[in-house]
Parts: structure tokens; sequence; C-alpha cells
């Protein structure tokens, strides 16, 4: 099974990587999905429906239970697992899933890098933190903001954010193929800073995850 990386944190948490090679079917027999389950898989198409899959497959490997517990969604929509206190957060990109796990609110972000991100960086980015950016490590560095703000966006967990003005990374200059800075959600009376960590992941792929401080 590509469980390729499984990981315990400095700070109390774990960190855990999945390369999907496995078909649909390997997935449901290693599941056993329960009906409710079922019932948001059929709303699903596509590969989407395998990345589904592979997350709920990388969470359970890395909780260590016999018994799998079920995602369960809070009323803003934030997965969190069966008869369990950690807070939990997945993403995918690209044949990739990515799940972290620990005592407080955290997020997690992998995408590969497309040139693209490019254009949508004033969507996302203040004008601070894109004055951090330099043309040699432009893509690089964007990636490593827009995977702060995704993972930031689901720590918060209650949606309705506005990335370039609720969502504050401290700007930062590129550190290389690792590196962190810190970060602020603040809206209306939640106010609660975060730090940033990133990985430059086989030259092709940005791993970005926040941990509430």
């Amino acid at each position: 099974m590509p469980l390729i990386e499984h990981r315990t944190l400095a700070t109390e948490g774990e960190i855990g990587l999945w390369q999907i090679t496995e078909t649909e079917e390997w997935f449901q027999q290693q599941l056993s999905l329960k009906k409710e389950e079922e019932a948001q898989l059929a709303k699903i198409k596509g590969f989407r429906r395998v990345e589904w899959l592979a997350a709920r497959q990388l969470v359970h490997e890395m909780s260590g239970r016999d018994k799998r517990g079920i995602f369960i969604k809070d009323k803003f929509g934030k997965p969190h697992l069966e008869d369990a206190e950690w807070h939990i957060s997945i993403s995918h990109s690209n044949h990739l899933s990515a799940a972290i796990a620990g005592p407080n609110p955290v997020g997690i972000d992998i995408q590969k890098l497309v040139a693209k991100i490019t254009r949508i960086i004033p969507r996302f980015m203040s004008d601070l933190e894109q004055a951090s950016l330099e043309e040699d490590t432009l893509i690089r560095h964007a990636h490593v903001y827009w995977g702060a703000k995704e993972s930031l966006y689901k720590a918060y967990g209650r949606k309705e954010l506005d990335l370039c003005h609720h969502i504050r990374v401290e700007p930062f200059a590129w550190q290389g193929p690792k590196g962190k800075s810190q970060a602020l959600v603040a809206k209306g009376d939640y106010y609660q800073e975060f730090t940033i960590h990133y990985e430059l992941r086989d030259s092709e792929f940005m791993l970005v995850w926040c941990e509430e401080n």
C-alpha cells in the first residue's frame, strides 16, 4: 500500500502522504463504507471518487485503529473523525493525498506546481505579501502562499473568508525547499495566530500545513 510517508510533527500532531495507485474497487474493499458514506460517494463523479476514498484510507492508516472511524462534518462542513478529539484536514493533487491530524486546529494543502498560478496572485495575496516575491522563485513562492491560505481556510473551518483580507501571512523571503512563517486569521471576533510550514516535494509538489499557535 503506498502510504509513502507518516511522520510525527515537532509539535504534537502528525502528517501522512498517500500515492494513489489503487482502483476505486480496492479502496471500497478496504474501507467497507457505511450507508451514509455510500450516499456521499454517490454524489461524486470521476477520479474525485478515488481521491475521496484515498483520504479516508490515509487517515485510517494514520490513526492506528483497528476499527475505522468515519468522517463527520460539522454544520460548516468541516470534517472530524468519528470518536476522536483531534482535528483533521485533507488535500489532494495529481494522485497524491495528504492529511494532517493534531490536538489543535490544523490545515493542509498539497498542490502540483503550475505556471498559471501567476495569473491569480492578486486574488489571494495582499500587496505586502506580493512584495516578498522574486522573479526567479516566483512560482514556488506563490504556491507556498496559496497553500498557506488554503490550509488556514481549512483550519478556520467556518468558510466565508476573504483570502486577501481575513487571512494574512507574514511576508517572508523564499527559504529554499523547506521553510516556515507566521500567519493570522482575523474576522469579526475571531483572531488566531498560526505557524505555517512548507516543503517542496520532488521538485513539483508544494506541501503546506498550518498549526494553531
